[in-house]
């Protein structure tokens, strides 16, 4: 599993992977995960709003900070 938080690095990009990662530990689950700032990426993912969260190349939510619980919730249905 790849896990991409794409943002400029923001306040609310870095709460959203403390908050993924703490997903990812409690779920046991050891993706690799990588903190995309290179807008030309970042644009290519067509996200309307920033932070987002890829997974294995598919946007999984964009423009919201996730909790824990619902990162958790989003990952634990892609086992």
């Amino acid at each position: 599993m790849v896990i991409k938080i794409l943002g400029s690095g923001c306040s609310r990009c870095k709460t959203l992977e403390a908050n993924i990662r703490k997903a990812c530990e409690e779920l046991a689950l050891n993706p690799e995960i990588i903190d995309e700032r290179d807008m030309s990426r970042i644009v290519s993912y067509n996200v309307m709003g920033l932070p987002a969260l890829v997974v294995d190349e598919k946007v999984l939510s964009s423009g919201k900070v996730l909790s824990v619980p619902e990162a958790k919730d989003i990952l634990s249905k892609l086992r």
